[in-house]
């Protein structure tokens, strides 16, 4: 008897270490992975994170409409793991100064405008979880724009004369933060 429970016991421990395996090593993420650079003069800009897929799903609206991403509340700008954005330069990020370094990233989606926030924990791994939001960096307000319907949540970067910008684009938003090298 001892010896049936051991070997059903060992069945299953082996099942849920190969389960484990397949999904951390071989299948692929429903939110891949992603790293979005961008330069502008002698600034580099870095971002890590996940890119959701809008799948059919609305995305930002209104809680009782079944948003997924409702207005007001916080977003991890992507999915799984908290999104983390380096600066080899001191930056004014949409006109607020910002030290060199890394930081946790996350935004307040809003109809209108999103509130945009770094914060010094640039080391906490899962998004899921509200930053500590003593620890904001800078908090910032920048308008929302209507595109053409994106499938999958993309961060870019582009530049003109007047510097870099940021681009969050999923759904039928566009959000754009500028940067500044100070």
């Amino acid at each position: 008897m001892k010896k049936k429970i051991f070997y059903a016991m060992g069945a299953v421990i082996i099942i849920f270490v190969g389960w484990v395996v397949y999904g951390l090593f071989i299948a692929e993420p429903a939110s891949p992975l992603a790293t979005a650079e961008g330069s502008y003069e002698d600034l580099n800009m870095k971002v890590e994170y996940s890119r959701p897929y809008k799948k059919g799903r609305v995305i930002f609206g209104e809680e009782s409409e079944g948003a997924l991403q409702p207005y007001g509340k916080y977003w991890r700008l992507g999915a799984n793991a908290a999104t983390k954005i380096t600066f080899s330069k001191d930056i004014n990020f949409a006109g607020q100064p910002v030290d060199a370094g890394t930081y946790r990233m996350y935004a307040v989606p809003g109809a209108n405008e999103w509130e945009v926030s770094l914060n010094s924990d640039a080391e906490a791994f899962f998004g899921v979880a509200e930053p500590d939001y003593d620890l904001d960096v800078v908090k910032v307000k920048v308008p929302a724009q209507t595109l053409p319907e994106t499938e999958q949540f993309t961060i870019t970067f582009d530049s003109d004369s007047t510097g870099a910008k940021m681009n969050f684009v999923w759904d039928k938003t566009k959000v754009t933060v500028p940067i500044t090298i100070q």
